[in-house]
């Protein structure tokens, strides 16, 4: 369990240097959430996940829904360590014409839905998985949404359709975070009690560190053996996580980080052979 933890632990640090890469060059786009939630998704498409390397359209694979679709950042720098796309693509993101749009757009390999709309994720991931079930198929369905998307009346809708219909091959992931647009989650609209509201819906709840690869290893490997009902981790995670000055500041939402930022981050990661060319 360590050389696993340690490995996919170095991994997501690897995928913040190309997430805030790829913001420094575009100068658009969503640092915070990407920060927050790129622990769980390194666990997730690197080791829980059945995910073929350079094969996106694979039969036999699980499907992901980024429902919090602006973390594109996040998802666009596992796609190029998956080879679905080249790592270079990166710096294409959110110029005119690229595959790598600021939400999820089904012109990108790998993504399986177009979201960003938030609230929507869940119902559409329900529905795969309703589809895979009535087709027999072993394949899971994992969904990743945002605690301020939950504020979504839609996402209830469909957490009480999972339960009735007994998706036990759904695991959603809630990234706590507990920062949104206009600040905090819990003064512009609280959605507290993440995980009673959950188990009244009938799910199966499990509560972790979103930043302790052994929790979220542990969590995930728990949720594939649950039986009958669908599964959620409540992610407890930090808005920016990693970058000192980023971190539980709601400014970082949606605001792309400047070089001097960048190099600042590089400075705190003891990075010191980055290769700046990649902005030419």
């Amino acid at each position: 369990m360590e050389e696993r933890v340690q490995r996919l632990t170095e991994l997501a640090n690897e995928l913040r240097v190309d997430i805030l890469a790829m913001l420094v060059k575009s100068q658009s786009g969503h640092p915070g959430g990407s920060l927050s939630v790129i622990d769980v998704m390194t666990a997730l498409y690197f080791e829980i996940a059945k995910i073929k390397k350079g094969d996106p359209n694979w039969v036999d694979r699980d499907r992901v829904v980024l429902s919090k679709g602006h973390v594109t950042p996040a998802l666009f720098s596992v796609f190029a360590k998956l080879e679905f796309i080249e790592k270079k693509e990166l710096m294409t993101f959110r110029q005119l014409n690229s595959r790598l749009q600021g939400h999820p757009d089904k012109k990108c390999p790998g993504v399986e839905v177009a979201t960003g709309s938030l609230g929507h994720g869940l119902s559409m991931a329900n529905g795969m998985a309703l589809g895979l079930k009535m087709d027999g198929k072993p394949n899971r369905v994992f969904a990743i949404l945002g605690d301020g998307e939950i504020q979504e009346g839609q996402v209830w809708e469909a957490a009480m359709a999972a339960a009735h219909y007994k998706l036990d091959n759904l695991i959603a992931v809630v990234d706590h975070n507990r920062l949104q647009i206009d600040g905090w989650v819990e003064s512009v609209m609280t959605v507290s009690p993440v995980d009673e509201k959950f188990r009244a819906f009938g799910w199966e709840v499990l509560t972790i560190d979103g930043h302790d690869m052994n929790q979220i290893l542990e969590a995930f490997e728990y949720a594939l053996t649950i039986k009958n009902r669908p599964t959620v981790i409540v992610a407890h995670t930090v808005k920016g996580k990693g970058v000192s000055f980023m971190e539980n500041q709601a400014k970082y939402h949606g605001t792309a980080p400047k070089m001097d930022e960048f190099k600042k981050a590089l400075e705190e990661w003891n990075i010191t052979d980055f290769d700046f060319s990649i902005f030419e």
